[in-house]
């Protein structure tokens, strides 16, 4: 491994750092976002959310206790660029596998070590998440003005769709464990393997969709309820996304939305969505349960944000009927669940499957279960009755 070849991190806005290529060698362009995590490292860079970022990670030293193969959340890396401040030199775990190291040279992952990341974090929280681009080894000699106009050449994350790069090209079913209570129509934006598996093994029997599927198909497997997952891009792009939520909405189905799929269900709702200056990335993100009033640590990794009241029920502009915020960020006051009054239909804006913590909302798989089980028996009761009768 060359650890001490050039490489440099350039912003859209001009700004450099210079440091030492990490992972594979070349260029990489990406929106130049920032991770809190202190661990995780495997699970962040896994995380479909991230396709299209280059992440920059705060905690100084990464890779210690290398990659293996149990903790993985999809079935790549998906940042498109990886920044640290010290790589560990060493692996010392007895999970591990392989080193991190190598892990993104196999997979093409161009990164940048030795640079100081929460220098970084500051000019990114003070100016926003921007265009980025490394350019390791013989591409850290380009000019670099030549390198800026790359960087500036790039896509911006506002307007662009990642569902199709994310998403399953073909349904996967996974059986559910222990007592099956019914199915789930989870549509993968960027699902993670934990959030199947949580919704396993509270007895839902899983059916992992494309994101291109259409109502009919849908609905030919007769779920019981609908998921959306997390995801990569901006939700204001995803009208075929919404459209299709609408149409679940009107069947009745229950619905729980998470990360991405929160977004989704506010613009179904009627609601308008935003950017976030630098967004919430990380694993200690606190938020509100208004409705027991628990402050819940939470782990985020989103761009955007769902723009609705925080205080009250109101009407659902697209005719859906009450709807309230659920949760709010302590932070900054940014909306981080939805609940639906009269149908349904409830959603969070962070990760309750938060791989690798914390684990203060795990209890919101519980609460879609009983979701899903409140309506089997209402859907099951007229018909219990006229057998009665009879």
């Amino acid at each position: 491994m060359k650890r001490f070849d050039p490489a440099v991190l350039v912003l859209e806005d001009g700004t450099r750092y210079s440091g030492h290529a990490y992972g594979a060698h070349g260029t990489t362009l990406g929106e130049a976002v920032f991770a809190t995590g202190m661990t995780g490292y495997q699970e962040t860079i896994t995380d479909p959310s991230y396709a299209g970022q280059i992440v920059l990670m705060t905690a100084p030293h990464i890779g210690n206790t290398g990659v293996n193969d149990e903790d993985p959340e999809s079935r790549r890396i998906w940042v498109a660029g990886f920044a640290v401040r010290d790589p560990s030199r060493v692996v010392s775990n007895y999970r591990a596998d392989g080193s991190l190291d190598d892990q993104l040279v196999s997979e093409g992952i161009v990164g940048i070590s030795g640079i100081d990341t929460r220098a970084a974090t500051l000019h990114l929280r003070d100016s926003g998440a921007m265009r980025s681009g490394i350019f390791s080894g013989a591409d850290a000699a380009l000019d670099p003005d030549e390198q800026l106009a790359i960087v500036r050449g790039g896509a911006e994350m506002s307007g662009l769709n990642l569902s199709a790069q994310v998403s399953v090209t073909e349904r996967v079913t996974i059986p559910a464990e222990g007592e099956r209570i019914g199915s789930v129509a989870v549509l993968d934006l960027g699902v993670k393997n934990a959030t199947l598996g949580y919704l396993s093994a509270r007895g839902l029997e899983v059916h992992v969709l494309p994101q291109d599927v259409t109502i009919d198909e849908l609905l030919a497997l007769e779920p019981n309820a609908v998921f959306y997952s997390n995801g990569p891009g901006d939700p204001a792009a995803s009208e075929s996304h919404v459209a299709l939520l609408q149409a679940v909405l009107r069947e009745g189905l229950p619905f729980f939305g998470i990360c991405f799929g929160n977004q989704l269900l506010g613009r179904a709702l009627g609601l308008g969505t935003y950017k976030l200056p630098f967004g919430h990335r990380g694993i200690n993100q606190p938020v509100v349960d208004r409705a027991t009033g628990r402050v819940e640590i939470t782990s985020h990794n989103h761009g955007f944000a769902v723009d609705a009241p925080l205080t009250g029920a109101f009407e659902s502009p697209a005719g859906f009927g009450r709807v309230e915020v659920s949760h709010v960020n302590l932070n900054d006051n940014v909306v981080e669940g939805l609940n639906a009054l009269d149908i349904p239909a409830f959603s969070v804006q962070y990760h309750p499957e938060a791989a690798a913590g914390p684990h203060d909302a795990n209890y919101l798989f519980d609460r879609f279960r009983d979701l899903v089980v409140d309506h089997l028996h209402e859907t099951s009761s007229p018909a219990t009755d006229q057998t009665e009768s009879n």
